[in-house]
């Protein structure tokens, strides 16, 4: 997805808000000729724009600034640390969400938002004390999820499952959700659930590598190695048959392995360096 360039969205958000202006007899000049700038951001909704169309790095740096010029805002504060999640910064999203948490505005979903920025930050303890804090009654996707995330590192398998099967129940699209159950399923060694439960993620999201990896995963772990039919490129099919391949070595059958391998290589639309160099390894 090509991310729209900071100066662009505010010359673009700007330009509506001078529009605007010219309509309806300068509003925002009436209200405060000093904060002009600021008005029109909050009436286009600039916020919005930065969390979702933004670079997450140019919005952490907007929303940086508006901070030092408004320190108390909550939307601000709400602004940073999810643009610092979005930019893979959860670690440093974790104490401005500290600060946010004690402002009187605060909300549950806040505490939650939190718990998944600890959880980035391989902090479970303390997100498992957060989402514990959250009422029983607040029942939304993304709580349900991190609770079966952190069951899941637990080894509390009855529980994950139950928290996963709410979590899917839900949303319109859970192929992701479905995709980490399922994942959860192979670590436990229950193979043929966690085939089932990658197939189903595909039917959701046929463009969800992750899923098709981990079911050729699942499928060479009972010693099936033929590629699923599912709906793959060319590109895509190489790197299977270099999952199963490597899959096959390490369930002991070495030459079936080796021969997945070598196809992968000769399916690859281009160099496919890491089958190269494991089939070097080979010997």
């Amino acid at each position: 997805m090509m991310r729209t360039p900071l100066w662009t969205v505010v010359c673009l958000v700007s330009a509506v808000g001078l529009s605007a202006c010219s309509q309806t007899g300068g509003p925002f000049a009436k209200k405060n000729p000093e904060k002009g700038a600021v008005n029109v951001v909050d009436a286009t909704n600039l916020n919005d724009i930065m969390l979702t169309v933004a670079d997450p790095n140019e919005a952490v740096n907007y929303f940086k600034s508006a901070l030092e010029k408004e320190p108390d805002r909550i939307d601000f504060q709400r602004g940073l640390a999810t643009s610092l999640v979005r930019a893979k910064r959860a670690t440093e999203a974790v104490p401005v969400f500290n600060t946010l948490l004690k402002h009187e505005e605060a909300t549950n979903e806040d505490r939650i938002d939190f718990a998944d920025a600890l959880i980035r930050s391989n902090d479970w303890k303390t997100a498992e004390q957060q989402l514990n804090l959250v009422p029983p009654t607040v029942e939304t996707f993304k709580r349900y999820r991190l609770e079966a995330m952190v069951a899941d590192s637990q080894k509390q398998w009855k529980k994950a499952d139950s928290f996963y099967e709410t979590a899917v129940g839900l949303t319109t699209q859970p192929a992701k959700v479905l995709n980490n159950w399922g994942y959860s399923k192979l670590t436990r060694g229950q193979y043929k659930e966690a085939e089932a439960l990658f197939l189903e993620a595909i039917s959701y999201d046929q463009k969800l590598f992750t899923a098709k990896n981990n079911l050729v995963m699942a499928r060479g772990l009972q010693k099936n190695y033929t590629l699923p039919l599912i709906n793959m490129t060319q590109q895509e099919r190489a790197h299977l048959l270099y999952t199963l391949g490597l899959t096959a070595i390490k369930k002991g059958d070495k030459a079936v392995g080796r021969g997945l391998i070598e196809t992968a290589i000769e399916t690859h639309p281009s160099h496919f360096e890491a089958a190269v160099r494991s089939l070097e390894a080979l010997g």
